[in-house]
């Protein structure tokens, strides 16, 4: 399952996304990942919510992010939730260039039953429509 935070900029997605991978995190029988392109919310997030900085490991970029993820994805067979905040800043595009990289949202989320929580900074209007199915 993919779900969708969307918002203008300032709009709160951010403690949405941190308060929904906080609760989930009390529940969990796997696994749960955080991952940003900064460390200003590191101590929001739940201790056991793995928090992950993408800038510690050089990512930058869509290709970079889509194989970061799938390699999350791949070390941990009990990865149950994974939060990803700020998708167009660590890729460097725009939300309608991203369709390849939601399509492999899909199919990691699908083949290992993994929930990804995926923040957008747009309005609703402005989601595609590969992104707005997810809604």
């Amino acid at each position: 399952m993919i779900k969708i935070i969307y918002g203008s900029k300032g709009t709160g997605k951010t403690k949405e996304l941190i308060a929904a991978a906080n609760a989930d995190a009390q529940n969990a029988k796997g696994l749960s990942v955080f991952i940003t392109d900064n460390k200003r919310c590191m101590y929001d997030v739940a201790r056991n919510v793995r928090f992950i900085d993408v800038t510690d490991w050089s990512i930058a970029g869509e290709d970079a992010l889509c194989g970061f993820i799938k390699g999350v994805a791949a070390c941990n067979n009990d990865n149950e939730y994974l939060y990803l905040d700020g998708i167009s800043r660590i890729s460097g595009k725009g939300i309608a260039e991203l369709a390849g990289t939601f399509y492999m949202f899909e199919k990691i989320s699908r083949e290992n039953n993994i929930t990804i929580t995926v923040t957008c900074s747009c309005d609703k209007d402005g989601l595609p429509d590969f992104v707005k199915k997810y809604l």
